[in-house]
């Protein structure tokens, strides 16, 4: 802190021609030693003279905490429910509010990482500090990278969040058109806990989903150390020499493999006869590796599957065609790849999928409204996109459709499927990036939105902002009209 004052002094002296410093060193401000979250503040800084708290706290994500820092986010947070999933960071934010709840005066902002604004960290921390605490959001940045200029160049995804007691009329909210990019400033009359111009409204994990469409579940998941898996460059070599396992060979889905056009395979040996596997040695050598490696698991329940070593540990392969979403996607693309995939084909946890579903959900989740919603509710991975099936899909407020309006989606999403199948050797993640997308799939896909659109009762909307505000309000009344259902059922 010396250093730097002494720096902006030199600079002064430089800009201005008077020499400018503080020297010889005064001692100034106060500086304490101590566990912040363990202290009381009002021994450092008496509260009522406080002015504004700020800061950048440590970002420490909750399956990297130290038994040390696991202690303090419990006295912090105490039994408040779900808050183990929270960032380090968020224990500042529930500290600061507690004491600003009784110093409404004063003012607070700090630096964060932006989990802290998306998927299930939401309602834990949102809950309380907007709701229990009463606190308002009077100024935040929305998602910025902030690169360390330290070697290796690491960079964090961060936001920046403005807090009081003291709802401010006019409010700041800086937009970043990429997360490298400056910010744009807006004057706007609320912030809610994404970060957005839109109602107070968190979206808590739910179970269900909110309107009546298909379920999702996720992929397959093997638990088998590798050894149910048959990467490409080995599978020509498997085949040759164990011509006679080719049946029990089936394409393995990932998120990289749907959007790339790779290639993976698995052994899939649902219903296959013992005397069967018994004439595969190498297939037997590899179920043989996965009941070893199950039988070393720390895991209970993993230890259990070794009693089913040619199967996956959880499988929920549908019996039915099925859309895959990639649970994990590039935040650069307008919209997420969906798609349709063949029931003979098995997709990992990577993905999520709806089985038996119709066209008219594909066209529905490939829109714009869907794309809106997911990036405003989802988690990250830094910025890209982490769908989720308990906050993103079982949240997603569906339109009410008509016959008419259902089948204008139908024939909007066959166009987009249609224009796709022009472009055989291209992948997904060709066919979707910004910069290589087709001009007929981009016409498609606007078509598509218009349709949908029209099925909310829209035309049109002027701004991203003026859509997830739309959305938020249609989920708030779907909300009450399903709570309404439950009490009158009971």
């Amino acid at each position: 802190m010396w250093l730097v004052d002494h720096q902006m002094n030199m600079q002064v002296s430089e800009e201005f021609g008077l020499y400018f410093a503080r020297i010889p060193l005064r001692s100034s401000g106060t500086i304490v030693c101590a566990n912040a979250l363990q202290i009381d503040w009002s021994d450092v800084v008496p509260m009522k003279h406080l002015s504004y708290i700020m800061g950048n706290p440590p970002f420490i994500g909750f399956t990297h905490l130290s038994s040390e820092q696991k202690l303090n986010m419990l006295k912090i947070f105490g039994n408040i429910k779900n808050a183990g999933v929270l960032d380090f960071v968020t224990a500042w934010y529930k500290k600061t509010a507690e004491y600003l709840k009784t110093f409404p005066k004063s003012e607070a902002a700090f630096v964060s990482t932006n989990s802290i604004c998306q998927g299930e960290s939401v309602a834990p921390l949102w809950n309380t500090l907007l709701k229990d605490l009463n606190m308002r959001i009077n100024f935040a940045h929305q998602t910025f990278k902030w690169s360390n200029e330290a070697a290796g160049k690491a960079a964090v995804y961060c936001v920046i969040i403005g807090f009081s007691a003291t709802d401010r009329k006019k409010k700041q909210l800086f937009l970043y058109d990429s997360v490298d990019s400056e910010p744009h400033e807006y004057i706007v009359a609320q912030i809610n806990a994404y970060l957005v111009d839109a109602p107070n409204i968190i979206v808590e994990s739910r179970k269900e989903p909110l309107c009546v469409v298909s379920n999702m579940v996720k992929g397959s998941i093997p638990v088998d150390g590798g050894n149910l898996i048959i990467e490409d460059k080995d599978y020509a070599d498997f085949i040759t020499k164990e011509p006679a396992a080719k049946p029990y060979i089936r394409y393995l889905l990932g998120a990289e493999e749907f959007i790339n056009n790779k290639k993976r395979y698995c052994l899939w040996l649902e219903n296959v006869q013992p005397n069967e596997l018994k004439s595969l040695p190498m297939i037997m050598a590899r179920i043989d590796a996965v009941k070893r490696f199950r039988l070393a698991s720390s895991k209970e329940a993993t230890r259990k599957y070794a009693a089913y070593p040619s199967r996956f540990m959880e499988i929920r392969q549908p019996k039915s065609d099925y859309i895959l979403i990639p649970r994990h996607s590039s935040e650069s693309r307008t919209y997420v790849p969906i798609g349709f995939v063949s029931k003979d084909v098995i997709s990992s946890d990577a993905n999520m999928i709806i089985p038996d579903a119709s066209l008219y959900e594909f066209g529905v989740l490939t829109s714009l409204m869907h794309m809106s919603w997911m990036r405003h509710v989802c988690g990250r991975i830094k910025s890209d996109y982490r769908y989720s099936k308990d906050i993103v899909y079982n949240n997603f407020p569906w339109p009410a459709v008509t016959p008419k309006s259902k089948k204008a989606i139908e024939s909007a999403a066959q166009a987009v499927l249609n224009v796709r199948n022009k472009f055989p050797r291209a992948s997904l993640g060709e066919l979707y990036s910004p910069l290589t997308m087709p001009a007929d799939l981009v016409k498609a896909h606007h078509s598509l939105d218009k349709a949908v659109d029209s099925a909310y009762g829209k035309t049109t909307f002027k701004t991203e902002s003026d859509r997830i505000s739309f959305l938020f309000e249609l989920y708030q009344q779907l909300c009450s009209l399903h709570a309404q259902s439950l009490k009158n059922r009971s």
